[in-house]
């Protein structure tokens, strides 16, 4: 299972339409023809079937209570139809054509509200829930807890994506976190990397069935995780002054850089 990535950019979104039919409830295959090209130039253990799901990621950035919040959203549809609503609602809002996930200033409850308005089955899940500065929980621009975030709406979000740099054990050290399913997903925009990280179902080939092994936990068999302490939020640092530190490190430089004196060094580590 796959998926799309970037519903909302117009291209992308066509090129979705001329590659893919319909499968199983809300989900797609390629075309014949595509698929028998593809047999032709793979390799065999490309050979599975593959199943697509339609899905996206959008950043939000806008002004919440005392903070500027940057938060990125993975958002689900079961068809081209109910994708479509999410996009002419978002197309209002800001530029979709700009980039795959695109930057989008309104507040993560009105994005939430908008996916559920593209009609039943659309789901939204926090992307990577504790990347500090662009997530839910980011210690840089989120929330202390994931229902802050969306208001009204939160008990429609069901899940968390743990992201490269936490793992389900890590997760759940945070009591907050028990009434989410914990999913991880490799990155759409890293083509090379898919598969790196990913969710596992005990659900037939069915999108309605896997959002609801998501909510109640039944039939959601677990994660395939990246090792977490290779993700580079583990460590602090600055790539241009050469330093790199690891959290006892940073804890006997009070976290500010010894070489740029003035910089703090939190979660500033990019490898």
């Amino acid at each position: 299972m796959v998926g799309t990535g970037d519903f909302t950019h117009p291209a992308w979104a066509d090129e979705l339409r001329r590659s893919l039919i319909p499968a199983e409830p809300g989900l797609f295959r390629l075309r014949p023809e595509l698929a028998e090209r593809l047999r032709g130039t793979s390799p065999r253990s490309c050979g599975g079937q593959v199943r697509f799901m339609l899905s996206a990621e959008i950043s939000t950035i806008y002004r919440g209570g005392d903070r500027t919040r940057k938060v990125h959203h993975l958002l689900y549809a079961p068809t081209f139809a109910a994708a479509d609503r999410i996009t002419i609602a978002l197309a209002k809002i800001g530029n979709l054509a700009s980039d795959g996930r695109p930057i989008l200033g309104l507040d993560s409850r009105h994005l939430l509200e908008i996916t559920l308005e593209g009609g039943p089955g659309c789901y939204l899940i926090p992307a990577h829930a504790w990347t500090p500065w662009f997530a839910v929980l980011g210690s840089k621009s989120g929330f202390d807890v994931v229902a802050d975030c969306y208001g009204d709406l939160a008990g429609h979000v069901f899940a968390i994506e743990t992201g490269l740099s936490s793992d389900p054990p890590m997760n759940w050290m945070c009591s907050s976190l028990d009434g989410y399913r914990l999913v991880s997903n490799s990155d759409a925009h890293s083509p090379a990397m898919l598969g790196r990280e990913a969710t596992t179902f005990g659900t037939g080939l069915d999108y309605f069935a896997m959002a609801e092994a998501l909510r109640t936990g039944k039939g959601l068999a677990g994660t395939l995780e990246f090792y977490p302490e290779e993700g580079k939020y583990h460590l602090d640092g600055h790539r241009k002054c050469g330093v790199r530190f690891a959290p006892e490190q940073s804890r006997e430089h009070a976290g500010t850089c010894p070489v740029a004196e003035k910089l703090s060094l939190s979660g500033c580590c990019t490898g």
